[in-house]
């Protein structure tokens, strides 16, 4: 009878080692640059839904500027285009206007 008393513990205390060993606290490695950008392009983008999301995602991600790279019809890309540029006249409004529009 004392056999497997003495085979139950020690089983038991040999196997309890893996399960105390699981709950020590992992070492945290620092996020990693990429990492870094897309927590914070996502928290940027935080309430878009669907395309407009993704495509802020696309463009916050690649460095551009969120409002000018929705992707749309090209009257909606001109829209946004004029309505960045409102108050600039002549020759600025047309060199900034292609810019813009050459950006998308």
């Amino acid at each position: 009878m004392k056999f497997p008393r003495l085979a139950l513990c020690a089983f038991l205390a040999l196997s309890s080692g893996p399960l105390f060993a699981a709950t020590t606290p992992a070492v945290h490695k620092p996020e990693s640059a990429q990492q870094q950008r897309m927590a914070q392009c996502a928290t940027q983008n935080k309430g878009k839904k669907g395309n407009d999301y993704k495509a802020a995602q696309k463009a916050c991600l690649s460095g551009q500027n969120a409002t000018v790279a929705h992707v749309g019809t090209p009257q909606q890309r001109m829209a946004q285009c004029s309505a960045q540029n409102k108050g600039k006249k002549g020759d600025d409004y047309k060199v900034a206007q292609s810019a813009c529009l050459k950006a998308h």
